[in-house]
């Protein structure tokens, strides 16, 4: 697989009917191994070991309705009240992020309405903090620990 601007971990990739799988720790199962899950799982690996998020406060392919039509986000965080406050959303290392990657997520956004997006393509992560008040973000310069939230 891909070399990533993220920390190696431990991953249990296994074959299942001739295809490689990753075990994904928030689900609890294999997956398919594609270039967006190897980076969503050592995204999930980063936030769980160096930043402390909660494992139990995590999601992956968390539904939602959009006018009208089903989607899922990548990566939900939910603060203690589980409120959504993080929507994450990965792409393979060979995608640019761009505009259009950002729009997508922020439909997401327009349903969840997060305090944090990231974007992140195993080699680039983009945070931005959400301000309602000024209907406005920012962009910052680093994943914020959960006590933060």
């Amino acid at each position: 697989m891909f070399a990533l601007n993220l920390p190696q971990y431990d991953t249990k990739i296994a074959e299942k009917d001739g295809k490689r799988v990753i075990f994904d720790t928030l689900r609890r199962c294999y997956v398919a191994l594609t270039p967006e899950e190897w980076v969503r799982q050592h995204f999930v690996h980063y936030l769980l070991e160096h930043h402390n998020y909660p494992a139990t406060l995590m999601a992956n392919e968390v539904p939602l309705s959009l006018n009208g039509t089903k989607r899922r986000c990548d990566t939900v965080v939910y603060d203690r009240n589980l409120r959504a406050r993080i929507i994450i959303e990965y792409k393979a290392p060979t995608v640019k992020i761009d505009k259009e990657v950002f729009a997508q997520i922020a439909r997401y956004n327009l349903v969840l309405k997060v305090d944090y997006l990231i974007v992140s393509n195993g080699i680039q992560h983009f945070c931005c903090r959400m301000d309602y008040e000024r209907s406005t973000f920012a962009f910052i310069g680093n994943i914020p620990e959960y006590s933060s939230l």
